[in-house]
């Protein structure tokens, strides 16, 4: 398995999403994600995904020229249409704006709505970090995940982002985590090596509990936590639909199909100036002790640090260079 720069992987998604379409400002905030995601051992939502951005990019699934419209309707409150394009470019163009609010008003929103799925949330919530803000993101997909009890696909993954500024430019705690009982893209990972899967991650058409990845594939994903996990699969969804004018899950095509209507996603965020509260930094530097001081336990996110390089499996990367053109 090839170890490849990220500054490689960067540059060469960029000239794949370069070649199949997308401009030159948009493709370099798409291969950005996808390098970070890649310095960060998030192999799902990294090159994993070029293939089928290209794709997508060919049969305009996903529009890869388009300039996000950038609104603040409320002084606490921007929105950004994503004009059926990529999720990262439309965050880009829109965050200084929700951080000019957030500092205004204390707290603010950002709502990007008529997106294209925007693979790793944590990815955004980060970078409102790194700027000095709390932030807390929710995003929906397709569907997949059926209610405790049921086994009708009816919201997404949904997964939930929140990141915590260290007050140095960094970040001090970060999670990002699906409220399904685990990722889509590990259970089609698991079929295609052949892989069984634990017991608690789907259910099959019928309904019933299994390890078969491709029966889990036929059926459901399950939610983390049972009905607590569903109830927060809700929340995202309510917000990422209902906040940013992105569709239910329930009516996006899967998400890595060559063809179809665009995604029509949304992403919402709570921006959040600790700055508010005088007693922000102590507390949490209180708990952050607590738990350092516990022997094995540590805060999420706290080893978070993006490498240099990353391994990617020979055949993912030759069509990597096949798509960018190199070969």
């Amino acid at each position: 398995m090839p170890l490849i720069l990220i500054t490689e992987i960067e540059a060469r998604s960029k000239e794949a999403l370069i070649r199949y379409g997308a401009s030159g400002w948009i493709a370099a905030e798409v291969a950005r994600a996808v390098g970070r995601a890649e310095a960060t051992g998030n192999v799902i939502c990294g090159l994993y995904y070029l293939e089928s951005y290209c794709q997508q990019l060919a049969t305009g699934r996903v529009k890869g020229d388009v300039e996000p419209l950038v609104t603040r309707p409320r002084p606490g409150s921007v929105r950004v249409d994503a004009r059926m394009g990529f999720a990262q470019p439309a965050f880009a163009r829109a965050l200084p704006q929700a951080l000019a609010a957030a500092r205004d008003c204390g707290t603010a929103s950002l709502a990007v709505g008529h997106a294209h799925t925007c693979t790793s949330l944590g990815y955004f919530t980060e970078q409102i970090a790194e700027a000095g803000m709390i932030a807390l993101g929710f995003t929906n997909a397709s569907p997949i995940v059926a209610a405790p009890g049921g086994k009708r696909r009816v919201v997404g993954t949904n997964p939930i982002a929140f990141s915590v500024p260290d007050g140095q430019g960094g970040i001090a705690m970060q999670f990002d985590f699906s409220t399904s009982a685990v990722a889509l893209g590990k259970i089609t990972m698991a079929k295609a090596a052949g892989q069984p899967i634990p017991l608690g991650w789907a259910v099959d058409a019928e309904g019933n509990p299994t390890t078969d990845p491709e029966a889990a594939l036929a059926g459901a994903l399950v939610s983390a936590g049972g009905h607590k996990g569903w109830g927060f699969g809700l929340m995202a969804e309510l917000l990422a639909a209902g906040m940013t004018g992105g569709v239910n899950s329930i009516d996006v095509r899967p998400l890595k199909a060559p063809e179809g209507p665009p995604h029509d996603l949304g992403q919402f965020y709570l921006l959040i100036d600790p700055a508010l509260s005088p007693e922000f930094g102590a507390r949490f530097t209180r708990l952050a002790e607590v738990i350092a001081a516990d022997e094995g336990a540590r805060l999420p996110g706290a080893r978070l640090v993006g490498r240099d390089a990353a391994d990617v499996p020979e055949q993912l990367w030759q069509s990597v260079l096949k798509f960018a053109g190199a070969i």
